[in-house]
C-alpha cells in the first residue's frame, strides 16, 4: 500500500478544522478526524479513482463535510497537498507541489 506524506500545512489544516468543529460541537472534531481518515483509506485503496483538479493533483471529498483531500501520486507515495475547505480560497494550495515533488 502507497505511504502518505503530508504537507506540514496539510496536517496544520486538519488539525485546526478537527479543533474547530470540536469547539462547534463535542464529538464533532472526532467525526470530522474519522471522516477524513475514511477518506485517505480510499485514496490509498485507489490513489487514481478521483477527479484530477489540476495537472496529476486529485481531490477526493470528504463526507459528510465540506472539505476535500487534495493530493498526487508519484510512484509509490501519496503526497497530501492540502485538507481543503471546499467553499474558500480554491487554488491556495497550488504552490505547494513545489515543496514536495
Amino acid at each position: 500500500m502507497a505511504a502518505l506524506i503530508f504537507h506540514p500545512e496539510a496536517k496544520t489544516e486538519l488539525r485546526d478544522a478537527a479543533g474547530y468543529y470540536e469547539n462547534s460541537r463535542v464529538g464533532l472534531g472526532m467525526l470530522f478526524l474519522d471522516a477524513v481518515e475514511s477518506a485517505l483509506e480510499h485514496i490509498r485503496a485507489n490513489p487514481l479513482s478521483w477527479r484530477v483538479i489540476r495537472g496529476n493533483v486529485r481531490r477526493c471529498l470528504v463526507r459528510r463535510f465540506p472539505y476535500g483531500v487534495i493530493y498526487f501520486v508519484e510512484n509509490d507515495r501519496i503526497f497530501i497537498l492540502a485538507i481543503m475547505h471546499l467553499h474558500r480560497k480554491p487554488d491556495y494550495w497550488q504552490n505547494r507541489i513545489q515543496d514536495v515533488s
